[in-house]
């Protein structure tokens, strides 16, 4: 996240970013929406090979931070841009309801 915001770190030049503030998939579980995320995670069993993860939780996080409490199409509208090889959309809808019931602030 740069300023709260998700954004793609593969295309975007690191001169671009200034002295704004970045938020890591490192660091995003020092969050409340992170760590609550993380927890349904691995909850619900949604990794399968990984490889999107990084990007579904960055955005989830962002989406929850904006969205306490998001609908079904609120979900789908975040995530839109994170694709998962496995196939496991129902399973991170879920959690990020999950998530979204269990967070902290």
């Amino acid at each position: 996240h740069v300023d709260g915001v998700p954004i793609r770190s593969c295309v975007t030049p690191l001169g671009s970013i200034g002295n704004k503030s970045v938020t890591t998939i490192e660091a995003i579980g020092k969050t409340p929406q992170g760590r609550a995320l993380q927890q349904a995670w691995l909850e619900l069993e949604v990794v399968q090979c990984g490889y999107c993860q990084s990007g579904q939780i960055m955005s989830a996080a962002a989406l929850l931070t904006k969205t306490p409490e998001p609908s079904d199409a609120d979900i789908d509208a975040a995530m839109c841009g994170n694709i998962c090889r496995c196939g496991t959309y129902q399973r991170i809808r879920a959690a990020i309801h999950r998530a979204a019931g269990m967070r902290e602030d």
